[in-house]
């Protein structure tokens, strides 16, 4: 089975860790470390998926593949 790609990063801006799902618009939570933020982007994840059961809405598949994995 398949899961949704997660990108961790660090941001000047914002002085902390950012996680976001790339696939799933919009999701992504903040973390003092990247362990912070992707256990906060794990539950925005399932909140994601929740609301968007909870109003018929389409949940897209995983598909997101870092540039690293594609093939030339």
């Amino acid at each position: 089975m398949s899961d949704y790609h997660i990108n961790i990063f660090y941001s000047d801006d914002d002085a902390g860790y950012i996680a976001d799902i790339p696939d799933l618009t919009h999701c992504s939570a903040f973390g003092n470390s990247p362990v912070e933020a992707l256990e906060a982007v794990l539950c925005a994840k399932e909140s994601w998926l929740a609301a968007a059961r909870d109003n018929n809405k389409p949940i897209p598949p995983p598909e997101f593949k870092p540039a690293i994995y594609q093939v030339a």
